[in-house]
């Protein structure tokens, strides 16, 4: 009923075993083993590197924006 059943599992193992040989399959699997050893060992080396804290950044010194001066006003004039 659209599943694989234990039958299925084995022809389809002994077709995998024809097309791709005994050797051939051990290779893959240390390939792969080899590559999640390289995986864990990276991500181990990440957490065991220490944090450096990020260079001071250079801040200039800009004095703050001058307001310019009021307009004279008519009241100011007449003083």
């Amino acid at each position: 009923m659209g599943g694989l059943s234990l039958p299925h599992i084995i022809v389809l193992a002994l077709v995998v075993l024809v097309l791709f040989g005994r050797g051939r399959i051990s290779e893959m699997m240390g390939d792969f083993g080899k590559g999640i050893k390289s995986f864990k060992q990276g991500m181990n080396d990440e957490d065991n590197k220490p944090v450096t804290p990020p260079p001071a950044q250079i801040q200039q010194q800009t004095p703050p924006p001058v307001a310019p001066a009021p307009a004279p006003t008519s009241t100011d004039q007449a003083q």
